[in-house]
């Protein structure tokens, strides 16, 4: 069983930033495909950004341009650094992690609130 923190949300005026981590439990994170998805009430859970084992990127088009996922395989580590960020940025964000050979390795985190306000 892998176990997924993320950690790093809050609240934040619009046009603000906000970086946000997530630490797998596992020796094997360099295997994994990591994600970050969000989530509002009354909607489905949606793809934020993706970063493969390789390292290759994926991005909803609401956040290209203003958002980067990295990962740091030393430390176990996938972080989602948000700029510009707007009103509807607001969600509660959740991080994933996807095996690269095993669709039954496939773990979630708690989920980080980040609120855009003013």
């Amino acid at each position: 069983q892998v176990q997924i923190v993320e950690s790093g949300g809050g609240l934040v005026q619009p046009g603000g930033s906000l970086r946000l981590s997530c630490a797998a439990s596992t020796m094997a994170f360099s295997f994994y495909n990591m994600g970050w998805y969000r989530q509002v009430p009354g909607k489905q859970r949606e793809m934020v950004a993706i970063i493969s084992s390789g390292g290759s990127t994926n991005y909803a088009d609401s956040v290209k341009d203003r958002f980067t996922i990295s990962r740091d395989n030393a430390k176990n580590t996938v972080y989602l650094q948000m700029n510009s960020l707007k009103p509807e940025d607001t969600a509660v964000y959740y991080c994933n992690a996807a095996h690269i050979r095993s669709t039954t390795l496939n773990y979630w985190g708690q989920g980080t609130q980040v609120t855009v306000s003013s």
